[in-house]
């Protein structure tokens, strides 16, 4: 059983970073493929971000270059850092712990609350 409590999310202009974490429980944290998604008011929930075990990333062509996730497991923790934001940007983001690496969502067995990002023009 893992559990997942995100934070970092606020109201910001266009054009500003933003930081999101999200703080896992369980002694297995470092096996897990942790992912990022977002989902804006009207729209299906998409992939952003995703970190495997071993600590490769991949990305949404959306945010590549832009986001970057990382992971530290002595703090059963994972990142999202987020740059330039832009106001399509602005949605929940949630991170999920999986046994599988994947653009899916459900691929992805544990799920944060979820924190609102809003990125004003």
């Amino acid at each position: 059983q893992v559990q997942l409590v995100e934070s970092g999310g606020g109201l910001v202009q266009a054009g500003v970073s933003l930081r999101l974490s999200c703080a896992a429980s369980g002694r297995t944290f470092s096996s897990y493929n942790m992912g990022w998604f977002r989902q804006a008011p009207g729209k299906e929930r998409e992939f952003v971000a995703g970190i495997r075990s071993g600590g490769s990333t991949y990305y949404a062509d959306s945010v590549k270059g832009r986001f970057t996730a990382s992971r530290d497991n002595a703090k059963n923790t994972v990142y999202l850092q987020m740059n330039s934001l832009k106001p399509e940007d602005t949605a929940v983001y949630s991170c999920a712990a999986g046994s599988i690496a994947s653009v899916t969502y459900t691929s992805y067995r544990y799920w944060g609350q979820g924190t609102q990002v809003t990125v004003s023009s």
